[in-house]
């Protein structure tokens, strides 16, 4: 029988730790070290095989012939030691025999023994080796038994790795060749191909030490980073950003649950008996729970498995003080950014010369990360799943967005075909970038405004760069979204008067502080009770004209940036009429205290609404009359209308932008505003796409305000486009709707030469 107690695996680890401190050869050292664990274990036969050039060779044993040391090798998957290295997982056989994986080596002498116990000998989470036991009766080893071979594993993964027999150019190729190249599919948040190094944003651990010097000091250590962990998951759970979703809500109710799970820390603790310091004894109970999540088929379990084991990160990086992130360690090369998820401020610390691209397991494309990276132009790939199993530090990877997918590890041919898409790709961009000083105006002769969207002064340089018309939507709260704290009003008018002045004249679209909802800001937390739904909750607006200060301090940034110039100021997510008249009345407010003090007023301000809430839709007649111009955000709008959010996973594709209820509503605003000769015009995602932007144009918008990496092949469209002959046919389509819109006005755009790019 095995023994089980952790005082017996403390004798392991004090006879290991003797093996270790001698002057002894390695080849010694692990003869030594099998004979001390079988005499421990009371175990007939202990060997040790190490991944050497590919193959797992028998390095030391204990009980079988000692001429198959290094004689018996075996490859990754074949027989019983290779299935547990190339699976990472362990096997209890009470007939090894019957295993179908089974191969006999007759030249080890093992026929007189039946039962076999193996358990991979891991280092970065990768199997560098296998340590076994066998016995002459046929017998299952039970939990605390197979647990103690864990323990005695990652002594052993030190040991190797100090005595420099794990061959790590051996090891990473055929760790490659094992997984070998995967297609990673995901969600598409921010469209375009990039390749890169994999680099986590929070890296993985490396565990330095193993064995304690002091378990009472190591079991503190534990209580401590508890303790930190607990609050932190606290603290996360009282933040209007996560305390109001409910996707989030139940992520930090899991977490929590995991957090204060007494039988988690107890099997911490255990591990910590047994003689293994803080780290290890984390990660070996971490060993454990990722082995049960490759035997878990139902996938809600498995989800929760993995929250486990990302809050087991979590306390790894806290009891090893290692809380930092890849920005500020710093990007050496072009890096595929590897994380759960991130925030605006934690993605924008990045080196954007490096920075190409970004995968999350999480992610939405409501999300404000998202809303940055796509200003920022960077593709990202997110709802990728098993990333942490799959991809590993410094895997080469290719991101293709455009169909959802990302490459590990990719193939020479895989290689080739993404190098001919981004020839392709690039080639495109060089046509558009020629086409920068070009108007954007339809064949024949209609005016486009083709504006972009913005929201960092950095963006402003992509007017110049791209030849947009201005900027029809900057978004002021980014500046407060990477803000640690509540930006001064002499902060806010440096912004808006930097991005003025990088303007040059061509108009910019200022939108009041859209925060709420997705957008939460932990110092402006509402004393209301958590919402059910956030995206129709205290936001934007709503939250502005509750907090008047907030509202005030703005708009005299905005008066005083403008000072001399034209403004154009826009109020977000109004409802009704009296909400736009209210917003205005506070702005007007300012602009009368700066004349009555003798300070320079704008030349002019001209006030806009957003149309994003389908209620204005019933009250135009009444709002029209009131505003200088109308721009219609599509993003919300789409799922208000509806009724459907974007950031849930099942409904992020369902619904299409061009659906006949879409355009159809559309086409009435744009009749409604044309009626009163409004200016009216579409900021969001719909009109960065060729095919949608077309449609837009069919209905009568001439003003469009998009990504700026969109600007050149939406004005290819347009310049290719002859409207007169497209709108009579969204006319009829419309009336009398296809079964496939979108397939319709694709062969009409491709009959008629029109540039989808």
């Amino acid at each position: 029988m095995l023994a089980t107690s952790a005082a017996s695996a403390r004798e392991i680890l004090t006879g290991l730790h003797n093996v270790m401190a001698s002057r002894t050869g390695t080849q010694a050292k692990l003869n030594r070290v099998v004979k001390i664990i079988a005499d421990a274990l009371r175990s007939e036969v202990c060997s040790i095989y190490l991944l050497r050039d590919g193959l797992l060779e028998l390095f030391a044993t204990y009980g079988l012939n000692q001429s198959a040391v290094h004689v018996t090798k075996l490859a990754l998957g074949e027989g019983l030691v290779g299935t547990i290295a190339q699976q990472v997982a362990v096997l209890n056989l009470d007939e090894a025999a019957g295993h179908p994986e089974f191969a006999y080596r007759p030249e080890t002498g093992e026929d007189m023994f039946h039962s076999f116990a193996g358990v991979p000998i891991v280092r970065n989470e990768r199997s560098v080796g296998v340590l076994s036991v066998q016995h002459v009766d046929p017998r299952a080893y039970d939990n605390l038994e197979i647990e103690a071979l864990q323990t005695v594993a990652m002594v052993l993964s030190e040991m190797i790795a100090g005595a420099g027999l794990i061959d790590q150019s051996s090891n990473a190729a055929n760790t490659n060749r094992d997984l070998g190249s995967i297609r990673l599919s995901g969600l598409r948040l921010v469209t375009g191909m990039a390749s890169g190094i994999a680099v986590y944003h929070q890296p993985r651990i490396l565990i330095e030490h193993v064995v304690a010097d002091n378990i009472e000091a190591e079991r503190a250590r534990v209580y401590n980073a508890f303790t930190k962990m607990r609050e932190q998951i606290d603290h996360m759970a009282s933040q209007p950003e996560f305390g109001t979703m409910g996707e989030h809500q139940e992520i930090l109710e899991t977490y929590k649950m995991f957090a204060y799970d007494e039988g988690w820390s107890r099997r911490i603790n255990e591990a910590i008996d047994s003689g293994l310091t803080a780290e290890a004894a984390i990660e070996r109970v971490q060993q454990r729970t990722r082995m049960r999540m490759r035997e878990i088929d139902d996938p809600l379990l498995k989800e929760r498995m993995h929250d486990l084991d990302d809050l087991a990160n979590r306390l790894l990086r806290i009891v090893s003080g290692r809380l930092g992130t890849a920005a500020q360690s710093g990007l050496e090369q072009d890096t595929i950014l590897i994380a759960r998820n991130l925030g605006p401020a934690e993605l924008l610390e990045y080196d954007r010369k490096r920075l190409q691209g970004v995968i999350l397991e999480e992610g939405s494309l409501t999300a404000h990360v998202t809303i940055v990276a796509r200003a920022m132009g960077i593709p990202m790939l997110g709802r990728a799943r098993n990333v942490r199993q799959i991809i590993n530090e410094g895997d080469p990877i290719l991101i293709d967005t455009s169909d959802s997918v990302a490459f590990v590890r990719p193939t020479p041919p895989i290689a080739k075909a993404f190098d001919a898409k981004l020839l392709v790709s690039q080639q495109r961009r060089a046509e558009y970038a020629a086409m920068r000083d070009l108007p954007g105006v339809t064949r024949d002769g209609v005016k486009i405004e083709v504006m972009i969207n913005a929201g960092l002064r950095d963006d402003v340089g992509a007017i110049e760069v791209t030849g947009a018309d201005g900027i029809g939507l900057f978004r002021t709260e980014f500046q407060f979204l990477v803000s640690a704290t509540l930006p001064r009003r002499e902060s806010q008018q440096r912004l808006y008067r930097a991005v003025l002045d990088g303007a040059g004249g061509k108009p910019v679209v200022f939108r009041t502080v859209d925060i709420g909802g997705d957008k939460a800001l932990p110092y402006l937390r509402a004393d209301e009770e958590q919402e059910e739904n956030p995206a129709l909750g205290w936001r934007a607006l709503r939250l502005a004209l509750d907090r008047t200060a907030l509202m005030k301090a703005q708009a005299r940034a905005l008066l005083e940036a403008a000072a001399g110039r034209e403004l154009r100021v826009m109020f977000p997510m109004i409802s009704e009429p009296w909400e736009f008249d209210a917003a205005k009345a506070l702005v007007e407010e300012q602009r009368c205290w700066l004349a009555e003090r003798k300070k320079t007023p704008p030349s002019h301000v001209y006030y806009g609404a957003m149309l994003e809430v389908p209620s204005l839709a019933e009250t135009l007649d009444i709002l029209l009359p009131r505003i200088d111009f109308l721009s219609i955000g599509t993003n919300d709008l789409t799922q208000f209308l509806f009724a459907a959010d974007r950031a849930h996973p099942k409904l992020a594709e369902r619904y299409d932008w061009l659906s006949p209820a879409i355009l159809r509503f559309l086409r009435r605003v744009v009749r409604e505003a044309d009626r009163h000769k409004v200016p009216v015009g579409v900021c969001g995602e719909m009109g960065g796409r060729s095919l949608e932007a077309m449609a837009l144009i069919g209905i009568g918008l001439t003003r469009l305000s998009i990504t700026p990496v969109s600007v050149g092949q939406v004005k290819a469209m347009v310049r290719s486009l002859d409207r007169s002959k497209l709108r009579p046919v969204i006319e009829k389509l419309l009336d009398k709707p296809p079964s496939d819109m979108r397939a319709s006005l694709t062969a009409w755009a491709e009959k008629n030469g029109v540039s989808l790019g």
